[in-house]
């Protein structure tokens, strides 16, 4: 599903541009914080609702536009990228990757709130929330929504944008 065009005529702005936002900012974290190159996928995914051996990382947006970022990625691509931020070798998903992953989407959605608004200053940002598991699902109010694939030497991630206005 598209962000709604209510909303992008609000943002003046167009679905490509919007999109090209979130991989730049999402690239530019990943690049900047971790030293690691993304490849981003050309084909928008349908949203994922449910989960298995995975880590979701979760952060809202409230203000003008209300939504939620996330980065969904299986458990071994989120030790990873722990690892990376951190620069020490985790082998278990513990509390230290899920700090890590959650500041991974705080910095995501920091980057792109400011393509919501001037500076992004009337938009602003929930406490991470961090979900991993076997088995789980993750469900949220019907909203327009950018679902983007990723690669990291031949693993996915997905980073998704739910957006709605008031």
């Amino acid at each position: 599903m598209a962000i709604k065009p209510v909303i992008l005529t609000a943002l003046n702005t167009t679905q490509q541009t919007l999109t090209q936002h979130l991989i730049d900012d999402t690239r530019n974290v990943f690049s900047t914080m971790l030293g690691l190159e993304l490849e981003h996928l050309p084909q928008e995914v349908p949203p994922k609702k449910h989960f298995s051996d995975c880590i979701s990382a979760m952060v809202g947006l409230a203000g003008t536009y209300n939504g939620l970022i996330s980065i969904h990625q299986p458990s071994a691509v989120g030790r990873r990228l722990a690892s990376a931020m951190l620069d020490m070798e985790i082998e278990e998903t513990n509390q230290d990757v899920l700090d890590a992953l959650g500041e991974l989407a705080n910095m995501v959605a920091g980057n792109f709130k400011q393509h919501l608004s001037k500076g992004g200053s009337d938009i602003r940002l929930s406490t991470p929330t961090v979900a991993a598991g076997h088995d789980y699902f993750i469900n949220s109010k019907e909203a327009g929504s950018l679902n983007l694939l990723f690669q990291l030497d031949g693993e996915w991630l997905m980073v998704s944008l739910l957006l709605a206005m008031d």
